[in-house]
């Protein structure tokens, strides 16, 4: 697994299983970025995902380039980006579509908290 404490970009679908793998068997929070290099919000959001990142190591943090992996997007069913799905130990338990930094902030604070007391 990569570095706490930043964004993992996954670029192949044997990158991401390995990755998404990973992180269920952390039992971490995970949140995972659905992006694309053409996106203004997703540009926009990115330096603000990457500072989550550093600020919440305690979080893990994947990125997936809707166009570079198209079936991993398909087989999410994203159909707008950015959108930020969280998981835990594989199970969808929340999701915002947009580059709402606030709600963004608000979906992890809500979801790292279960895991502490968990």
């Amino acid at each position: 697994m990569a570095e706490e404490g930043q964004v993992i970009g996954c670029h192949t679908v044997e990158s991401w299983n390995e990755q998404l793998r990973l992180a269920n068997e952390s039992k971490k929070l995970v949140v995972v970025d659905f992006t694309a290099s053409w996106c203004g919000p997703c540009r926009f959001i990115a330096p603000i995902l990457a500072e989550l990142a550093r600020r919440l190591p305690q979080v893990v943090f994947l990125k997936v380039d809707v166009d570079e992996l198209k079936s991993v997007a398909q087989d999410w069913a994203i159909e707008a980006m950015p959108t930020f799905i969280f998981l835990r130990e594989g199970s969808i338990v929340d999701k915002v579509v947009g580059a709402k930094k606030d709600e963004l902030q608000q979906k992890i604070d809500l979801h790292s908290a279960n895991l502490v007391q968990a």
